[in-house]
């Protein structure tokens, strides 16, 4: 049996400057399934990805998905990409473990936490207050670093990395402190500021960007209390749910957001094209 791609369109040059491309997944030219192929629109050319693949029924559990996906790295090597990435849903266990086999690893996961109707309290000597322009400035060339730096670590040339990092918080913060939907909050403890808060207020749901306690202040649970006060303001803005994402290998942020319930709804798998 030879399980081969047919392309079922020409190479589209999309309008954020990716490219992607349908395939019939064939199997000694009978289609059993499909895949979407393309490039990451935040990482650039260099990155392809796996933005759909589906077997039929009949076909499913005879390794067609496997192979499919081998052949899409073919593929993506073609087009001159060192890396291809996927986004798996909770839910698809099966799918987890094809791509986990073929190699990919855990880069980030998404999560999210159904809230209550009632604001929870922050405990006894913690309050909030809004950002400072000043204290934006100053979080802002330290997030921007920070954020590039987590990507240049899980493989990301360091030159993209920086630009990812430009591209996204001028997305995001075009008027920066001042941008509607956004809301920084500074953390302070018995006087004392030990953290920072970017919450996104979104039309159905709130969502963390960031979260940070002061190096000084570690270890001493407020992290958690600014996770508080993220559930605190999406509910009195009326956001029934919460979501967050976390880098694969921040052990205990992870367990943090597990001790609050919150519930993992994608993977974010990665691999290098040697």
């Amino acid at each position: 049996m030879t399980t081969t791609l047919r392309p079922t369109e020409p190479l589209q040059h999309n309008a954020d400057g990716t490219r992607s491309r349908r395939y019939q997944v064939c199997v000694n030219s009978r289609p059993v399934g499909e895949i979407h192929l393309g490039t990451s629109p935040s990482l650039g050319d260099s990155v392809a990805r796996v933005i759909d693949l589906r077997i039929a029924e009949p076909d499913r559990r005879r390794g067609r998905g496997t192979v499919a996906a081998l052949a899409a790295e073919e593929v993506a090597r073609g087009w001159g990409c060192a890396q291809i990435e996927t986004l798996v849903p909770a839910s698809a266990g099966t799918a987890l473990r094809m791509f986990g086999a073929l190699g990919y690893t855990p880069r980030n996961r998404g999560m999210e936490k159904r809230l209550g109707t009632t604001p929870p309290e922050l405990p006894p000597g913690s309050s909030a207050r809004p950002m400072t322009e000043a204290e934006f400035a100053a979080w802002h060339a330290y997030e921007s670093e920070h954020y590039a730096r987590m990507w240049t670590e899980r493989g990301v040339p360091e030159a993209t990395a920086h630009a990812k990092a430009r591209r996204d918080h001028e997305m995001l913060l075009p008027h920066g402190l001042a941008t509607d939907g956004m809301v920084f909050s500074v953390l302070e403890h018995e006087g004392a500021r030990v953290g920072t808060l970017w919450l996104a207020l979104r039309d159905d749901k709130a969502f963390v960007f960031d979260v940070e306690t002061d190096a000084a202040h570690r270890g001493r649970g407020h992290g958690r209390t600014l996770m508080l006060l993220a559930e605190r303001q999406a509910i009195e803005t009326g956001r029934p749910v919460i979501g967050l994402n976390v880098f694969a290998g921040n052990t205990p942020a992870e367990r943090l957001y597990e001790a609050l319930g919150y519930e993992t709804t994608s993977h974010a798998l990665s691999k290098p094209l040697l």
